[in-house]
């Protein structure tokens, strides 16, 4: 089974009325994660919102520095809620040959929904990772992990071992 994980929006522009300590956590799981799969070949793909971004203004659209980045990550840009709206993530995921994604990052209640719900459109597997995702409103957290599959760090070690 192919793995692939999307990081998504975390970037300074989004992140900056979530608790610092909350992105520490997320992003300690997301690093985590993101080592066990590159170490066994699978896919790290991180999703950056350019939507109104200035040219002026691109240090705020960059990846945090909290996100471990790998030259053989992917990166796909976006300019809508759900990253495979028109941009090339489908393609991306079908010649990876990718079989379960993974998805981590901002804005639980937009981003990574819309996303979750992309992917279940277009027919791909999509779980998103315990304690990998992140909201500047702690409720909507709660929501996402009652009404969306999980998957947490020692199913995806047992998964990328077997």
């Amino acid at each position: 089974m192919k793995i692939g994980l999307l990081i998504i929006d975390l970037q300074e522009v989004h992140v900056s009325e979530v608790e610092q300590k909350e992105i520490d956590r997320a992003c300690e799981y997301i690093n985590f994660v993101s080592g066990l799969l590159r170490a066994k070949g699978h896919a790290v793909i991180h999703i950056q919102d350019i939507e109104g971004m200035e040219p002026s203004e691109e240090a705020k659209f960059a990846i945090i520095p909290g996100i471990e980045i790998q030259e053989t990550d992917f990166n796909v840009k976006k300019e809508y809620s759900n990253a495979f709206w028109k941009t090339d993530l489908e393609k991306l995921v079908r010649e990876q040959g990718i079989d379960l994604l993974i998805l981590s990052g901002y804005a639980a209640e937009h981003c990574v929904l819309f996303t979750y719900n992309g992917a279940a459109e277009r027919g791909i597997k999509a779980v998103l990772l315990q304690n990998g995702i992140l909201s500047s409103h702690k409720d909507v957290l709660t929501a996402a992990y009652r009404d969306r599959n999980l998957i947490s760090y020692p199913v995806i070690q047992a998964l990328v071992q077997s």
